[in-house]
């Protein structure tokens, strides 16, 4: 069960959701959770104790979804004359996906991590 909802969704596309987008919206939602909960699996208790707001799950979740549906092929330019099209991976791929400052937003942390062994504190004689 996805955190937002179709309604949060179509509140920040500014427009109602048509009758076969709710059902597609909806799946898409319970993926992006899916794929929260891969990287996070204790996100329900984080919201639950208050160490994450639902509100920034709900907005991570919308957002992702609403470029699934904004930019479904993922086309980045396209022209008229001698038909173009371009696509670019990075704005829209088409798929679910949630950028890097998406997961910062939900407290995930990435970058380099040092790891130094513990040593038993020398013996001063």
């Amino acid at each position: 069960m996805a955190v937002a909802t179709a309604q949060d969704v179509a509140l920040r596309l500014g427009r109602d959701l048509g009758e076969t987008e709710v059902p597609q919206v909806e799946a898409l939602l319970s993926d992006a959770e899916t794929l929260i909960l891969t990287r996070l699996p204790d996100l329900y208790a984080r919201i639950e104790h208050g160490r994450l707001a639902a509100e920034v799950v709900v907005l991570v979740e919308a957002t992702a979804v609403m470029r699934v549906l904004r930019n479904p092929a993922g086309i980045r330019s396209q022209s008229a004359d001698a038909y173009s099209v371009s696509y670019d991976e990075r704005a829209a791929s088409g798929n679910l996906d949630l950028k890097p400052e998406e997961w910062r937003l939900l407290g995930v942390r990435s970058g380099l991590f040092v790891i130094r062994p513990v040593l038993p504190p020398a013996a001063w004689w």
